[in-house]
């Protein structure tokens, strides 16, 4: 079994009108919960072996609170540049090249994309995902190259503002 979740990076700040979107940083609510939904995972019991991100400062950074919580740190990160503003059949691309090894996956990444390639995953439906908002799945495949094909089940949707 492996479990995926996909996670949008923290909410960003756009105070700088002059740093281009690829450089923007988190803003002070997305430094306050991206480690704490990293906590929020913790408690729930997921147990978060491997993460892969976006290299865009935003989602790095939201990657880094997330696998520093699971005692990792930046380096353990697996990046893939192709994350950032990527469309659904990218998500599945990236995926293939996950480690078996791994059997529960972060994935962080960035809107439009993530909510049209979640929504892709399974019958539950979701608008938009939320800044640091995490969809979790679960799937009965071996090898992650097996996921687009392998049957899903939504496992979890929660995000910051999510009164649990």
């Amino acid at each position: 079994m492996k479990e995926l979740l996909v996670i949008r990076h923290a909410k960003s700040s756009w105070a700088n009108a002059f740093q281009g979107d690829f450089e923007r940083p988190l803003n002070d609510r997305g430094h306050r919960d991206a480690p704490a939904m990293a906590e929020r995972m913790m408690k729930r019991g997921v147990g978060i072996q491997c993460f892969a991100s976006s290299t865009a400062n935003r989602a790095l950074t939201t990657a880094v609170y997330f696998a520093e919580a699971y005692g990792k740190n930046k380096k353990d990160i697996l990046l893939f540049p192709e994350l950032y503003h990527a469309p659904e059949e990218i998500f599945y691309q990236v995926i293939t090249k996950l480690p078996d090894n791994s059997n529960t996956v972060a994935l962080f990444s960035h809107n439009p994309g993530i909510t049209d390639f979640i929504n892709s995953l399974t019958n539950t439906r979701i608008d938009n995902m939320p800044t640091c908002g995490i969809f979790a799945i679960k799937t009965e495949i071996k090898e992650w190259r097996s996921f687009r094909d392998g049957e899903k089940e939504f496992w979890f949707f929660d995000y910051p503002k999510n009164d649990l």
